[in-house]
């Protein structure tokens, strides 16, 4: 793995308090951008990341040297074309990709925050990227998009910035976290927090890391971002190695060698205590409560022209969560456009090249451009 030094980072001198009361500030926020900021500094475009994410968008992340997370989406004539935009992508505080996160140092102690690290929420993540804007001097973004925690960062943006957006694309996400998803992501909290190596989260002081714990919440968390019908499809009851089956339990089944090196792929790039940070900040996502029960006040004061976007097969973000937020806007009167895309390859649709996807947001730009 490359090193992290030469990623590029603002340190965010403005204090910030935190949903959860504590201030922070002097902190650093990694960042990268993707085409060229036109004059008029109209054409600037702030995506946001999902859980497993981080600033690298398209073509290949330094770091990891696979590619970037929205390879498909985002380059020069791609759906969002990197010849006419200015992207920008920060790694969210919490992040460990070297924003402000659980495994950065203490200047005080010397030693990395581990969990004294503070609780998070998704309105934190968005009030430290805002700096963004300040510091390219960026009066209005041309759009504001994301799927995912992604979406639910767009949402609250529009929300904390009513006029600060000409446009907003929340993809495959939900106004407020469901019953369901908080139930998936403690889980995958308690997978890492029951390996004897997480310590506490202090096992940045040992030689051991819980990748075991980290493997299985990513296994858990990666069945949800699939489909059945991708699932059967790619895999149904294939065996690993030809024959019969080996009457033990090692991985017998295609599925089950697919989860385990996606398990462990993760443990080689992400951090276990960012993970508890973010899903604890996803589960928290509750803008319906934000705004006294009612969506549409978040929406009230807002010029933002909106396009949301839902996958048949997602499961995790369903269509139904995605049409409640139309329905809110449309109750604020708002200008709102809708598209639920058809795909069998489940939430990570968004993530994939599903060409109905990436034409929709390139016509829905450009429209509006």
């Amino acid at each position: 793995m490359n090193s992290k030094e030469n990623i590029k980072k603002i340190i965010i001198k403005k204090p910030l308090t935190l949903d959860c009361g504590k201030t922070i500030n002097n902190y650093p926020l990694a960042y990268e951008t993707y085409g060229k900021l036109n004059e008029k500094k109209d054409n600037a475009i702030l995506a946001f990341h999902a859980l497993s994410g981080d600033q690298f968008v398209s073509g290949t992340n330094p770091i990891t040297n696979k590619n970037g997370w929205w390879s498909y989406a985002v380059g020069p004539n791609k759906a969002i074309d990197t010849n006419k935009f200015f992207v920008i992508c920060a790694n969210v505080i919490g992040g460990c990709m070297g924003s402000y996160g659980p495994s950065s140092i203490d200047p005080t102690t010397g030693k990395i925050i581990g969990t004294n690290f503070p609780v998070i929420t998704i309105n934190d993540m968005v009030k430290a990227q805002y700096n963004l804007l300040e510091f390219f001097k960026i009066d209005k973004l041309f759009s504001v998009t994301g799927g995912s925690m992604g979406g639910m960062q767009v949402l609250q943006f529009v929300a904390n910035y009513p006029n600060k957006t000409k446009t907003a694309i929340p993809i495959a996400c939900t106004a407020s976290h469901s019953a369901q998803n908080i139930a998936l992501n403690e889980l995958g909290r308690q997978a890492i927090m029951a390996d004897q190596n997480w310590d506490k989260g202090n096992y940045f002081n040992t030689s051991s890391s819980p990748d075991k714990g980290l493997a299985v919440a990513r296994m858990a968390a990666h069945i949800t971002y699939l489909s059945k019908k991708s699932l059967e499809d790619k895999f149904g009851r294939k065996l690993q190695e030809r024959g019969n089956l080996k009457f033990s339990f090692d991985a017998d089944f295609q599925i089950e060698s697919y989860l385990r090196h996606q398990g462990n792929a993760f443990v080689d790039r992400f951090d276990a205590n960012t993970y508890l940070y973010i899903t604890r900040a996803m589960d928290y996502f509750d803008l319906i409560k934000q705004y006294n029960g009612n969506l549409s006040n978040a929406f009230n004061n807002s010029k933002t022209k909106f396009f949301i976007i839902s996958f048949t097969s997602d499961w995790l973000y369903p269509s139904s969560e995605n049409k409640e937020i139309v329905i809110a806007l449309n109750a604020s009167g708002a200008d709102v456009g809708f598209i639920e895309i058809t795909s069998d390859k489940g939430h990570d649709s968004f993530l994939l090249d599903i060409p109905d996807f990436l034409k929709s947001v390139k016509n829905f730009l450009e429209i509006n451009y």
